[in-house]
């Protein structure tokens, strides 16, 4: 049905529909088509399919990921289904968008490990009830040679070269393998396979996403909508949120963590967190920006409300009051935490009593590796009872009682067993 051919009272809820749609959306296309598809489901109370595709290859979600699932739980909110796709089956090619190489094809128990991590994160963003999980090796492991003939068909080589990483690689003369220009294919024939109306991505998923409809109108569907979400940048405010980078709030961190590192947020992206990382509704987001402008808002006081909903969204109210007291009383109060957690250092790994300060945060976890330890070092952020050190081949001497300190929230109390 058309949005004309609505009751006035129909066509303000489309209104109020796009309007939470549209909030922190970078493009939607076509957004006429949107608005009818909207109208349609308004005026027969039928839920638009609403997409998503994960690519298991890095299950561990951060705030980066949330971005696209908030999105989702808008539309859920909204009355529409979700559909997820575990890309089981082309988690084992690698998505090659913005890779300069071809990526190492994942095993199907790497694929089937990430994802059954994947379930056990998104449902703290998404409504489970309105959600239905899907694993696209259901109908792409169907599919014979002739049919996959038939699909490879639908698309030039010349169309494949519009993206922009095969344009780079083949300007440069890097190799790409004819299994990776079956990713989007694939992609877009998730969508043809679930009739989907809406797919979702980052803007770097803008090729793949505009695949689905190139392919649902090739095989007859009513072609979906895309619409992408931006990449926030990390906690540096520069490159894009990312764990391999260290700048990134993990959803599965505990408490503290994720308290600690939201304060560290720039002044500059914390309204941009606000959109498009938490739950507050489109008139709060609106308070807040008018009391920031006005100054009836303090920019410390927006960021401690920032760091409690994150904490409050992934472990609770009573968390979040908890991580908040913890933080006025280490950092601003400049006091250590009363309950510092015990951290055994084997004397095994000791030389002479002495031990690699590298090697040392590794050991206790305190660093998930090498380069990421030399890292926090070289930026001054490593201390053994308030002594800074800055050198990443120094080594150390360590006492039972002494305090490890990384960064504001990691403290740990030595422990050095015969």
């Amino acid at each position: 049905m058309k949005f004309e051919q609505l009751t006035p009272e129909q066509q303000q809820e489309v209104e109020r529909q796009l309007s939470v749609i549209r909030r922190g959306v970078v493009e939607i296309v076509p957004e006429d088509e949107l608005k009818e598809k909207i109208a349609n489901s308004v005026a027969t109370n039928k839920p638009l399919n609403v997409k998503l595709g994960l690519d298991p290859s890095a299950p561990d979600i951060h705030i980066g990921h949330t971005v696209v699932l908030h999105k989702l739980r808008q539309f859920q909110e909204l009355g529409h289904q979700v559909q997820l796709i575990i890309g089981d089956f082309t988690g084992r090619i690698g998505d090659p968008t913005g890779k300069s190489e071809t990526r190492k094809q994942l095993s199907e128990e790497d694929v089937k490990r990430n994802a059954e991590t994947y379930q056990t994160q998104i449902y703290k963003v998404l409504d489970k009830a309105r959600t239905k999980v899907y694993y696209n090796s259901q109908w792409l492991g169907a599919l014979n040679f002739a049919d996959v003939l038939t699909l490879s068909a639908k698309v030039t080589v010349a169309r494949m070269l519009e993206r922009d990483d095969f344009k780079k690689r083949y300007v440069s003369g890097l190799p790409i393998g004819i299994h990776e220009f079956f990713y989007p294919l694939m992609q877009g024939y998730d969508s043809v396979a679930l009739e989907t109306d809406v797919e979702l991505g980052g803007t770097d998923q803008t090729f793949n996403l505009l695949m689905g409809r190139v392919l649902q109108k090739e095989y007859g569907k009513s072609p979906q909508v895309a619409i992408t979400t931006p990449l926030i940048e990390g906690l540096d405010g520069v490159q894009k949120m990312s764990k391999s980078l260290g700048n990134y709030i993990g959803i599965d961190e505990e408490p503290n963590q994720i308290y600690g590192k939201a304060m560290s947020v720039p002044d500059e992206l914390m309204v941009k967190y606000y959109e498009l990382a938490t739950d507050l509704s489109n008139e709060q987001l609106e308070d807040l920006r008018q009391g920031l402008a006005n100054g009836t808002m303090h920019p410390r006081d927006a960021k401690m409300q920032l760091a409690r909903i994150f904490v409050r969204m992934y472990h609770g109210e009573q968390a979040a009051e908890e991580a908040e007291q913890h933080f006025i009383t280490v950092f601003q109060q400049r006091a250590l935490p009363e309950d510092i957690e015990e951290a055994a250092v084997p004397a095994g790994e000791l030389d002479n009593g002495r031990i690699r300060i590298v090697k040392l945060l590794t050991l206790l976890d305190l660093q998930s590796s090498g380069s990421e330890a030399r890292r926090s070092i070289q930026q001054g952020a490593v201390k053994i009872n308030e002594e800074k050190f800055t050198d990443p081949n120094a080594e150390v001497v360590p006492n039972t009682g002494d305090v490890l300190q990384v960064g504001k929230r990691k403290f740990v109390k030595l422990r050095v067993d015969a």
